[in-house]
């Protein structure tokens, strides 16, 4: 087919295309930043070119008592499938709206419309009106995000941080076994955990093993001091505790309330770290030597470094970006929107290359504090998306590749395994916008004068259990890792040192 012939086919069908448009009023309410009110109405001319079309085609195959299949006239087919053609249309005349106004209109909509399709229905005279609720985008005045001056932690690694990464490791890898004497700091304890408010029983947790540490977080509360409430502890002996409860406790009842948590010490066990011999430098990741496995932990240890860098520049900017982003929230979009913030958080820990433990301290704080931690990353993901926008900022497959690779790396796993589970949980939508604010972030580091600062580890004394102490949705336990399991997502290998 000729150039110029193909040309002419495609501006007939452009011209098709604009004839076909629909003619509507739409009228836009604003009850918050977030949300919009939508009254729609389309044309009493648009309504019967639909209904015409959906005739047409129906004509030919028209099956109507005593005619010959195709041969009943219009109008008797019309009355007879009034209803089922009107159905038909409304369905057509309803998605095709909803994406011209997706085109046309300003806002940018991050949820489906909410639409009572049963309050719907096409007149048999007049304009066809329909109305629907959405979230969308909120407007703002974008800041100026170019030679921002930002705090940036920096460190070179010496051989005293790789040792105390390796003990940190081996602690993983190591073997509990049991201790008569009292418990002491590092040591680890299987107890029974009972908690109480007002004298009544909210949750129990039979036979938890929990490393002795400053701090015990739960999803919904710290215990400060848990290491000196159970100093000295022997097995069949209890100690008890009291936990404020969060305000984003899933048990609205006692919100920000005091409860009483009990602990019947089963057990105290301590830890025998394994030997770094040829056979187990092989198990641990197939490491040559103990240069090589030194070598892998000093990569992890950079990404992690890498990781606070972002958090704290992602922190600056963020502060300066948000300055003037005072909207209001609606509360149903947090509460959908706080676990897909909390997997992206966890995510970006994994591909971090943190342990299990870190991670659950970390998640374990995002839970505590999920309304105003989900409402600060909206905001920020706003922010960034609108800079991603700007700059035709876009994550590419091969940015896919690399974070399934290095998550990956740190879960023991297979990429084809980890990126099957990330689209079965619906989270690729996710890891896309994780992607595309690390790339906003460093093209507005590229644009940024930096102020170095010493960077120093935060000292891993918080022991986090997934468990809502104080009742509620949610308060039952999500199983911890095995120790199988955790030896495999925490095993580092030459593969992360490459990442």
């Amino acid at each position: 087919m000729a150039v110029d012939e193909q040309n002419d086919i495609n501006s007939e069908e452009e011209e098709v295309s604009e004839e076909i448009k629909l003619q509507l009023d739409v009228q836009v309410e604003n009850p918050s930043a977030c949300e919009r009110h939508v009254t729609v109405t389309i044309s009493r001319e648009d309504v019967d070119r639909y209904l015409d079309n959906a005739f047409t085609e129906m004509m030919p195959a028209a099956n109507v008592p005593g005619f010959r299949i195709g041969r009943a006239p219009r109008k008797l087919v019309e009355s007879r499938h009034k209803k089922e053609i009107g159905e038909q249309i409304k369905g057509s005349l309803l998605m095709d709206s909803l994406g011209q106004i997706s085109e046309e209109q300003k806002f940018v909509a991050i949820s489906e419309p909410e639409l009572n399709l049963d309050a719907v229905e096409v007149p048999d005279e007049g304009p066809m009106t329909f109305e629907f609720d959405i979230e969308v985008r909120p407007d703002f005045d974008m800041p100026k995000w170019k030679g921002l001056k930002l705090d940036r932690p920096v460190r070179d690694f010496t051989d005293q941080d790789i040792d105390q990464q390796l003990e940190k490791m081996l602690t993983r890898f190591g073997q509990l076994v049991p201790h008569d004497g009292p418990a002491g700091e590092g040591d680890y304890l299987t107890v029974n955990i009972v908690s109480t408010f007002d004298g009544k029983q909210l949750t129990s947790d039979e036979e938890r093993v929990l490393r002795i540490r400053e701090t015990l977080s739960f999803r919904d509360g710290r215990l400060e001091g848990f290491g000196k409430l159970v100093e000295g502890a022997k097995a069949g002996e209890h100690r008890s505790g009291t936990v404020e409860l969060t305000d984003s406790a899933p048990n609205e009842d006692i919100r920000g309330k005091s409860i009483e948590v009990d602990f019947e010490i089963l057990e105290v066990k301590r830890l025998k770290l394994p030997e770094l011999t040829e056979e187990f430098l092989e198990e641990m990741g197939g490491f040559e030597s103990e240069e090589k496995l030194r070598e892998a932990i000093l990569a992890n240890l950079g990404r992690q470094l890498e990781y606070e860098q972002q958090q704290k520049i992602r922190g600056q900017i963020t502060d300066t970006l948000t300055a003037s982003a005072d909207w209001e929230l609606p509360p149903g979009l947090l509460k959908r929107q706080s676990a897909r913030e909390l997997e992206r958080a966890v995510m970006e820990l994994r591909r971090s290359g943190f342990s299990e433990a870190e991670i659950r301290v970390r998640e374990n704080q995002l839970q505590q504090n999920s309304a105003a931690s989900t409402a600060q990353g909206l905001k920020e993901h706003f922010i960034l998306e609108r800079v991603a926008e700007e700059a035709s900022i876009e994550a590419e497959e091969g940015d896919f590749e690399k974070e399934i690779f290095l998550i990956a790396s740190q879960s023991g796993e297979s990429p084809r395994r980890v990126r099957a589970q990330i689209e079965k949980r619906g989270l690729m939508d996710v890891l896309q916008n994780q992607i595309l604010e690390r790339k906003v972030l460093e093209l507005v580091q590229s644009e940024a004068k930096f102020n170095d600062q010493p960077y120093e580890p935060e000292p891993l004394n918080v022991e986090a259990v997934h468990l809502a102490v104080g009742g509620g949705e949610g308060a039952a336990s999500i199983p911890d890792a095995t120790v199988e399991e955790e030896e495999a997502a925490e095993k580092p290998t030459e593969e992360t040192a490459k990442a």
